[in-house]
């Protein structure tokens, strides 16, 4: 029965769509609310990680020997890929990397690097792979602790608010259709 309302429900918002006409036919800018759905899941992961790693560092961190807040969050970076959510690496800005892994790639990661130390606070992409679309977004990772400096002891020269590195992300861009079809499986068991 719901599987039916659901349909229903998407014939009608299809057939509303095609009498209504093309927002460019109309003149005015078509909203992109996949790309939107994006920005704000990106804005909340930004959050979460980078409020977590400030509480790890904050209540965890001891000494040179603890384990660095960020190498902890690799493991979780990879779990998130590995069940398809989305993608996130740290990197570094300032051309000494704990660890060579963390230097940025050739291409978005190397550009966004460069607008981060020109002072914007993000840099995002739009990119297609495979027929899909995914946004790429990098923003600013700053010396947040004091702790930070007892592995990385260049960090006690750079300016505050400077960054040190950036959290790169890759989350798919769900289209409303896509999106319309996730939400009707999701109810049905």
């Amino acid at each position: 029965m719901k599987r039916i309302v659901f349909g229903l429900v998407l014939c009608g918002l299809v057939a509303s769509a095609m009498m209504r006409g093309t927002t460019a036919q109309e003149g005015r800018t078509r909203r992109d609310r996949g790309l939107e759905h994006a920005r704000r899941e990106t804005k909340m992961l930004d959050d979460l990680y980078k409020t977590a790693v400030v509480l790890v560092t904050t209540h965890y961190v001891e000494d040179e020997n603890s384990l660095a807040a960020a190498s902890a969050f690799r493991p979780l970076f990879a779990a998130m890929k590995e069940k398809g959510w989305h993608e996130a690496r740290l990197i570094d800005a300032t051309g000494k990397p704990y660890n060579d892994e963390n230097l940025p790639k050739e291409g978005f990661e190397k550009k966004a690097i460069e607008k981060l130390l020109a002072g914007e606070a993000t840099y995002e992409e739009v990119v297609r792979e495979d027929s899909k679309r995914y946004l790429l977004t990098a923003t600013t990772v700053p010396v947040e602790k004091e702790k930070c400096t007892m592995c990385h002891d260049h960090y006690k020269d750079v300016p505050a608010g400077r960054a040190v590195g950036a959290l790169t992300y890759k989350v798919p861009i769900v289209d409303s259709t896509s999106m319309l079809i996730l939400l009707m499986n999701s109810t049905n068991p």
